[in-house]
């Protein structure tokens, strides 16, 4: 609780780097004026700054001597949503906003930034790594192929996520699958167009790619074991221009989810397999394009046990839920976890009322929990670097 007293005089500042962040959101590998303000912050922090990796990407190092070196991950880019808040800070990027919390994410992780570099009270290296584009683009992904872990060696690394719906400042974390695997697929469909009132002198596309989202359902209720979890959902469905011509052509495009690489090959197979066997009985050619994105996010035991040291130094032991369901969303940190130990918690961020969920267009972070999440970051540096 002490390192949660210290983080109140940075709250203020905190504060308004989020709102200000929210105020400006930038989408994928476009955070450049994001970029730019958390550059300016770790370098009059004093620590050594790295921008460009992964596109717009940032890395702050923080060096107190000898010891081991962990990274601490926040992702800093926003959606394309329309925001319907009218607070002062609402977004001025029309079409874009913060509707995940990475502007708090960023926020917390400068406030820690700058209170371990004023403390200076562990001996190691902290990396501080700023994110671009996990919503979709795998910055996560890229910032690995550049090299993230060869520039800047370390032995461990954390991420945080805030979470609407469990309560503010409280944690949740556990070894294991935390998020899901995250996939797209694109379906097309040919056939033959002809008149609506003719139907029998064409070969319906329409008609075949509804039987295939329903058939598509199957996977999850009738091919995966009820006590493992995956989720198939089409969420578009493109053809046709007018009332009276049955088109030669229709698009389904959707999301595959799994919490385990088993699960996610599977669906993978099933989903090409239905839509071509649903084609072909409806007598339409299937062409079927599976999108690999996001592995599942998998924190390791030791890690895992690590962070929740850390969040109930914070929270306390009862603030601190040691067996939270999995998510079915997807996390590009996952990418991060393949090559290193790390671990990947939640910050509850509320109830998630009036529409403060993920992904909502009246969403906002709770800034009542940002000093709570930097005095995490602080609290986990310790534990982990502590000593000195």
């Amino acid at each position: 609780m002490r390192i949660l007293d210290e983080m109140a005089s940075y709250v203020s500042d905190m504060r308004d780097w989020r709102r200000d962040i929210h105020a400006h959101p930038e989408t994928a590998f476009e955070e450049r004026r994001t970029s730019d303000l958390v550059a300016d912050k770790l370098t009059a922090f004093g620590l050594d700054v790295h921008k460009g990796l992964g596109k717009t990407g940032v890395v702050g190092t923080l060096r107190t001597g000898p010891g081991p070196a962990i990274g601490l991950r926040a992702d800093m880019d926003a959606l394309f949503i329309d925001e319907r808040n009218t607070f002062s800070h609402v977004s001025q990027n029309p079409g874009r906003m913060h509707a995940c919390g990475h502007d708090g994410h960023t926020a917390m992780l400068l406030g820690a930034a700058r209170h371990l570099a004023e403390t200076r009270a562990f001996r190691g290296t902290v990396h501080f790594i700023f994110q671009p584009a996990e919503e979709n683009e795998g910055g996560g992904r890229l910032m690995v192929e550049e090299g993230l872990f060869e520039k800047f060696p370390m032995d461990m690394v954390f991420a945080l996520h805030n979470w609407p719906g469990r309560r503010a400042g409280s944690f949740a974390v556990k070894p294991g699958v935390m998020m899901a695997s995250s996939d797209n697929f694109e379906i097309t469909l040919t056939g033959k167009g002809a008149h609506g009132a003719m139907p029998h002198l064409g070969t319906d596309p329409i008609v075949a790619g509804a039987a295939i989202v329903g058939a598509l359902q199957t996977i999850a209720s009738r091919e995966t074991d009820p006590l493992d979890s995956t989720v198939v959902s089409v969420t578009c469905f493109n053809s046709g221009e007018t009332w009276n011509a049955i088109p030669a052509q229709a698009r389904l495009k959707g999301t595959a989810r799994a919490l385990s690489p088993e699960s996610r090959d599977a669906l993978e197979e099933a989903i090409g397999r239905i839509a071509r066997s649903v084609g072909t009985a409806h007598g339409v050619d299937v062409d079927c394009v599976y999108h690999r994105l996001y592995p599942p996010t998998v924190n390791n035991a030791e890690a895992a046990a690590i962070a929740a040291r850390a969040a109930a130094r914070i929270a306390g032991e009862a603030g601190v839920d040691l067996d939270p369901r999995a998510s079915m969303g997807g996390e590009d940190f996952s990418f991060m976890l393949q090559q290193k130990t790390g671990c990947y918690i939640w910050l509850g961020n509320g109830p998630g009322t009036g529409g403060c969920t993920l992904h909502n267009a009246h969403y906002d972070f709770n800034d009542d929990i940002l000093a709570t999440g930097a005095a995490y970051w602080c609290a986990l540096v310790d534990e982990i670097l502590g000593g000195a």
